[in-house]
This record gives structure tokens, C-alpha cells and sequence, in this order.
């Protein structure tokens, strides 16, 4: 019963948010408290929810300030220069904008932070995306992936969930799926190309030419396009690099993007957010001290040093305050309903009928089979859940066969694409609320991209003989 009640709620879940009948911080709050109830644990529904905030809160710390922070940054001017490059390449071409979103996300995701990685490339990209009408949950689902191609790194968490879950060494784990991870990489590139295609059809070659007219007034801060007569992307005028775009829809609404000229910038600080950057990110992968203190930490010194007065350090966490609000909801919402799955004992009812279901036949492709698995487990539940939860039970499975520990420990990094998607992962709510794209949109999109490309992965892997 406790089985058929965990697919329940999960798929009561998905469909509300995906017919958009609910929110998904109300979803995430009251279908597990309504399924609490008909678990006959409607009694213990506050020690569940207690339990998941609990675990939950250090998650919610780092998040808001690492909001805080990396908003700064984008603020004072530190990523300018990449975004700049990116901006060059995609000018107002579809097909280079979806594959410079794909790039952006991939080099971002080398700190490890999902969060990080969805605020740089939407504030670099959603300008051209809204000022050209692209699809917005073509961004986010290119970003999505991307991520979650790149959230395999020893730091990103997985493989080290893995390596401690199984007592192996996550290098042993990481390095020989690189050349599995390259593909799935390359295939997101890929993926991103023809988006960009069906994008580049619907709207149009956007395309910049050399010989563009700059009209200069307020309203009409656009560059008309020779050739396709088609509105473009204002650049600026003359040759060398274009500084970052501002523009004005049709609605009125301005998009500044990461504008040359605003008053926040502090280019002679540069280099002293540049170390102060290097320095918090090397030391989370050090792991120094707790990923939530070196951001608070992090958050507190670059304020204090870029905006040393108090009117500005307001000012700029006003200005991030909605972000940080919408982040922190969804993480403590979030904590209800894996409060709930796990409290009643419903995912560990879901985790033994799975591998109960797994016939003896399959038992020598157990790695296989784990790979498999990962892709919807990793969605429906926490990274923490499937990896110290379901993967040892996986592992004595494939071992009872002869299926080494390492192998199964590789292959359930395939699902990484996917779970970046997953409604329990807070990062991703960073990354629609910033984008202004409803979640149940992202979902119906990215979904069947990013489950493609876990199978990629893990193609690729059985390929090269690594699972």
C-alpha cells in the first residue's frame, strides 16, 4: 500500500504543476500532507515536516547566500568579460544564442553549483531570448542539461554520494566516465544546435550586419538588420567588441542584461572578486569549512568591500531579495514532501519493489540495470535518497552476480541530466523563476531532452566498456 501511495503522490504532483492547477510551492506543501493523511500518519505530519526542514536548512542557507553573492558579482561587473564573449559569438542568430547558452552553463558548471551556473547564464542570455521572442524554456532546458551533465564532477555531489555510499574512491569513479560524460556533453551541444534550428525556422535568420543603423533615442533603442529587414539586437555601433546589449520590448519593458555603463559596476575591484571568487570556490571543493558558511561568509566580505556603504549593501540585497525569497520557499516546501516520502516510509517501500521486480536473469547487468534505474529514481527522490538509499541494495545485487562496485557506481551517474529538472532539486527553481518561465512549462519541455541524454550517457558508457 505505502508503494502505490509513494507513485501516487509523486504523480499527483507532476500532473498538477504540468496542467498548471497549482502552484508548486502549494503543490509541494499540501499533496504530501493530503497523502500523509491516508497513510493513516496524519498524526506525525509536523515531526516529518520538522525532520525534512531539518535537512533541508543547510541547503536553504547556501542557496540564499549564494544568491546573495554570485548576485554581487554579476553586479560589480565579474563576468562581464565571458558574457561578453558569449554574446559576440551568439550576435542575433537562434542556433548561435541556444548552443552559446549550452556552452555558457557547461564552463559556469565547473564550480559545481547548479545555482550559480542558472544565474550567469540567465542573466547573460534571457535579454536576447526576450528581446528576439525565443523560446524561454529552450534556455532553461539547455541550461537544465548542460548542468546536469556537469553536476558528475567530484565536487558536484553525486559522485561523492556514490563513493561514500559504496566505500570506493570517487576518483575511481569520476575518471574513467569522462570519455561517457564527453559524449553527453557533446550531445547536449548538439541538442542545443537543432533547438537553435527549429528556433532559427519559427523566427527567422535574426542575423546582425556590419551595416546597421543605431537610432539613438530612448524609444527606439534598436538596430534595424539589412538584409532580413528584421529588428535586431543593439550592440553598439562601430567595430571592435560590442559592450552588452539593452533593449526595450514592445511591452516597455526593459532588458539591460549586464549593462557596460550601470551604476553598480566596480571595475577597480575586479581583480580583488576575481581572487575572492577562485578563493571561495577552491575552497569548497577543499571543503574548508561547510559549503552555507563559506557563502555567508563569502556574501558578508564582498558586500562589505564593493559597497562599503549601508544604503548600498540594502540596496543591493533589495535587489536580489525576490530571488532569495522564491529559492527559500521552494527549498522549505520541498522539505515537506521529502519530509513526508521518507517520514512514512513510502520511498523506502518504493526503493524494495523496484529491485524487488528485477528479475535473476538481469542479475549480470546489474550495471546496466542500475543506469536505468537512475534516470526516473533520481527525479522522483533526492540524490541523497537514491545514492545512500537504493544504490547500496543495487550493489550487493550486481556483486551476488559478479558485477564489480565500481561499475554500478558509474553507471548510476547517468541520470545526472535529468535530475537536474527534478522538482526536488532547489537549484532549478533559481533557474525558472529567473528565466520567468512557469515550472510545469519547463517540465513538459526539458523532461524528454534531458532523459535522452541520461541514455546517451549511459550508451556511451556501455560502449567504451566503463559500466
Amino acid at each position: 500500500m505505502l508503494t502505490i501511495l509513494g507513485f501516487g503522490m509523486i504523480a499527483t504532483f507532476l500532473v498538477l504543476i504540468m496542467m498548471k492547477k497549482v502552484s508548486p510551492i502549494a503543490a509541494l506543501v499540501l499533496i504530501p500532507a493530503l497523502f500523509c493523511v491516508l497513510v493513516g500518519q496524519g498524526a506525525k505530519l509536523g515531526d516529518y515536516v520538522i525532520a525534512g526542514i531539518g535537512d533541508l536548512a543547510p541547503t536553504a542557507a547556501m542557496l540564499m547566500f549564494a544568491i546573495v553573492y554570485f548576485g554581487v558579482m554579476i553586479d560589480v561587473g565579474l563576468f562581464d568579460p565571458i558574457v561578453r564573449g558569449i554574446l559576440k559569438f551568439a550576435k542575433a542568430d537562434p542556433v548561435r544564442i541556444v548552443v552559446g547558452t549550452a556552452v555558457l552553463a557547461a564552463i559556469v558548471s565547473l564550480d559545481g553549483d547548479g545555482s550559480t551556473t542558472f544565474m550567469i547564464t540567465v542573466s547573460a542570455m534571457y535579454p536576447l531570448y526576450k528581446r528576439l521572442k525565443m523560446s524561454l524554456v529552450v534556455m532553461t532546458g539547455v541550461a537544465a542539461t548542460a548542468n546536469g551533465v556537469m553536476n558528475t564532477l567530484p565536487w558536484g555531489g553525486p559522485t561523492a554520494r556514490a563513493a561514500t555510499a559504496l566505500k570506493v574512491d570517487a576518483s575511481d569513479i569520476f575518471v574513467p566516465m569522462i570519455p561517457a560524460l564527453g559524449v553527453g556533453l557533446l550531445f547536449v551541444f548538439a541538442l542545443s544546435y537543432v533547438l537553435g534550428r527549429r528556433e532559427r525556422k519559427r523566427l527567422g535568420h535574426l542575423s546582425l550586419d556590419e551595416d546597421v543603423t543605431v537610432t539613438e533615442t530612448v524609444e527606439e533603442k534598436v538596430l534595424v538588420g539589412a538584409g532580413s529587414g528584421t529588428k535586431g539586437t543593439n550592440t553598439g555601433g562601430g567595430g571592435g567588441s560590442a559592450p552588452t546589449p539593452s533593449y526595450e520590448n514592445e511591452e516597455g519593458e526593459t532588458f539591460s542584461g549586464l549593462d557596460p555603463n550601470r551604476a553598480t559596476l566596480r571595475p577597480k575591484l575586479y581583480w580583488f572578486n576575481a581572487l575572492l571568487t577562485v578563493v571561495l570556490l577552491a575552497s569548497m571543493i577543499m571543503e574548508l569549512l561547510p559549503i552555507p558558511v563559506l557563502f555567508m561568509l563569502g556574501a558578508a566580505l564582498a558586500l562589505s568591500v564593493n559597497y562599503p556603504h549601508m544604503a548600498d549593501q540594502k540596496a543591493r540585497i533589495g535587489a536580489h531579495a525576490e530571488n532569495v525569497l522564491n529559492v527559500a520557499g521552494m527549498v522549505f516546501a520541498a522539505a515537506v514532501f521529502t519530509g513526508v516520502l521518507q517520514g512514512t516510509g513510502m520511498v523506502d517501500h518504493m526503493a524494495k519493489w523496484v529491485v524487488g521486480g528485477i528479475p535473476d536473469w538481469m542479475g549480470p547487468h546489474m550495471a546496466l540495470v542500475t543506469g536505468v534505474l537512475s534516470i526516473p529514481f533520481t527525479y522522483f527522490m533526492s540524490n541523497d535518497g537514491f545514492y545512500f538509499g537504493i544504490l547500496p541494495v543495487l550493489a550487493e545485487a550486481g556483486h551476488a552476480h559478479g558485477v564489480s562496485t565500481l561499475e554500478i557506481a558509474r553507471a548510476s551517474l547517468a541520470g545526472q541530466p535529468l535530475h537536474m529538472s527534478s522538482p526536488l532539486v532547489p537549484a532549478v527553481y533559481v533557474l525558472v523563476g529567473m528565466a520567468k518561465v512557469e515550472f510545469g512549462d519547463h517540465t513538459k519541455f526539458t523532461v524528454k531532452w534531458a532523459a535522452l541524454t541520461a541514455l546517451v550517457v549511459l550508451g556511451a558508457g556501455l560502449l567504451f566498456g566503463i559500466v
